[in-house]
């Protein structure tokens, strides 16, 4: 590994900015390309990362405490069960200068409400109908229906954004010069290559904190040795996502610290149950396939042998902590590959399939999983794309088999995930209508009780139908020098105000 990385270190120095403390800068490696600064239209969790950089929500959850706590807003009440009044914060200014108030807000909410603008995950903004002022500093946002975890969502992906300088720029703009309210403000944007933030010397008081570090230089490197070699060589300060056998290696390094939390991320397998796809025939139609699927991979195994640290075997479509992600509804499969077998005979395919299967990261969890399916029969062609190329594809209805991670942009709500991808929305690929009706019926509900039962009952469904291969949850290494201090939150957000030079 030593060789590769001091290999590595030579060719990553040349036209490198070097990682400097003492010119306050800290440099961070994003692995994946992000497609859109604009977060209403990207969907990564780098994208989710800037966010909360950039911009801010009306609400603030703490993330260690889970208190919600004014951010934009300082207060905020039910006027019915589809109406929330907030009281806004004055005083605060937008990084370009404009003041901040209730023509922002309006504008932000009509604007993503709105499923002709095109925003990339719709689940996160669809709940509401509009916004309406009713003076400089009070907003009501109107809900189309009864929505209880609205607060979660505003706290989350919901942020505000400058209404005159939104209006004339667009998202294309927005992607290109950012402007937000948030702790750090955008100077430099390379699309998909670089980003540089400094620290917003007029923000607000916010539970964010106060940003310490000047300067945060962003770059793209989507290989890890590189960006390990980086960080040796000197031109990184930290990066993260870094698979556990490296992470290992580098704890025992003197120099660096090594910090692994986890995350509220799901793997899972999605499998074109709806026949969305041109596979034909279609095995995965047949819910013998699907179940034979869920037994043919030792998800124990991967999680010992490959994810380690936090990790845990997840068999729900949603996070368990999440609110109504009630894991005793679940069917658990167990690893059984000559039950895979016979369920492959019963369902017409003792000989087995060939299919196409798609990932978009951790290659060696998915050649893993490949490995596991191959072995039963199900001999896999396997692709690997960028994020967004896949998301799109997956969107269209184009993908029979992949592995796949959603993050719930760390909304601590099962609506956060399994209403998303069982609503007949378009990344659904499973199209049912009783899954559907539990869901709605518990996203809709101001009865915890209520929303419990359904998230069950539609968690008893799409397990026991196989829709999905659930496998299991991410934790996340972080790897910086021993001069930043950093504790990382297990909500997989980088937070560059929590962050600061020894």
């Amino acid at each position: 590994m030593k060789s590769t990385i001091a290999a590595a270190a030579l060719i990553a120095s040349v036209g490198t900015t070097w990682a400097d403390k003492a010119n306050d800068t800290l440099s961070v490696a994003f692995t994946k390309e992000l497609e859109n600064v604009d977060s209403y239209f990207n969907s990564s969790r780098e994208g989710v990362v800037m966010q909360r950089a950039v911009w801010d929500g009306l609400i603030y959850r703490d993330p260690v405490t889970n208190e919600y706590k004014g951010n934009l807003a300082t207060s905020w009440e039910w006027i019915d069960d589809t109406t929330l009044e907030l009281k806004l914060r004055e005083g605060v200014k937008f990084h370009n200068g404009e003041d901040f108030n209730a023509d922002d807000v309006v504008f932000t909410v009509n604007f993503v409400a709105k499923e002709e603008n095109g925003v990339k995950t719709q689940r996160n903004v669809n709940w509401m109908k509009s916004a309406e002022k009713v003076d400089d500093y009070t907003v009501r946002i109107l809900l189309k229906d009864k929505f209880p975890a609205a607060i979660e969502f505003l706290s989350g992906p919901v942020s505000m954004y400058p209404n005159e300088y939104y209006a004339e720029v667009g998202p294309s703009g927005m992607g290109l010069k950012p402007v937000g309210t948030g702790p750090y403000k955008v100077t430099e944007v390379v699309p998909g290559q670089h980003f540089v933030l400094e620290k917003y010397e007029n923000y607000h008081d916010s539970p964010k904190g106060q940003p310490s570090i000047g300067k945060i230089d962003i770059r793209t490197v989507p290989d890890v040795n590189t960006q390990l070699a980086e960080l040796f060589s000197g031109t990184l300060d930290l990066i993260w996502q870094v698979p556990a056998d490296q992470a290992e290696k580098m704890a025992a390094m003197d120099g660096f610290t090594v910090a692994n939390e986890s995350t509220m991320r799901v793997g899972y397998l999605s499998m074109d149950a709806a026949g969305r796809s041109s596979m034909e025939p279609n095995p995965f139609k047949d819910a013998k396939v699907r179940q034979a699927v869920n037994h043919a991979i030792d998800r124990k195994a991967l999680v010992d042998n490959l994810l380690k640290g936090k990790s845990v075997v997840v068999n729900t479509p949603c996070f368990p902590s999440q609110f109504g992600c009630v894991t005793d509804a679940a069917v658990a499969y167990e690893y059984d590959p000559e039950k895979a077998k016979a369920l492959l005979a019963e369902a017409g395919y003792a000989d087995g399939f060939t299919t196409e299967f798609y990932a978009y990261r951790d290659r060696e969890y998915a050649e893993a999983i490949a490995s596991y399916l191959n072995a039963v029969g199900i001999r896999t062609d396997f692709k690997m794309l960028q994020y967004s190329a896949l998301r799109d594809l997956n969107m269209k209805g184009e993908v029979p088999l992949a592995f796949l991670t959603w993050g719930s942009y760390s909304i601590n709500d099962a609506s956060a995930m399994v209403s998303q991808f069982f609503k007949h929305g378009s990344l659904d690929d499973a199209r049912d209508d009783q899954a559907k009706a539990d869901l709605d019926i518990a996203d809709s509900s101001t009865d915890p009780a209520i929303r419990k039962e359904h998230y069950a009952k539609a968690i008893a469904r799409i397990t026991g139908e196989a829709f999905w291969a659930p496998m299991f949850s991410y934790n996340t290494n972080y790897v910086f020098k021993t001069d930043v201090d950093y504790t990382p939150t297990a909500d997989e957000v980088l937070r560059f105000t929590n962050m600061a030079w020894k």
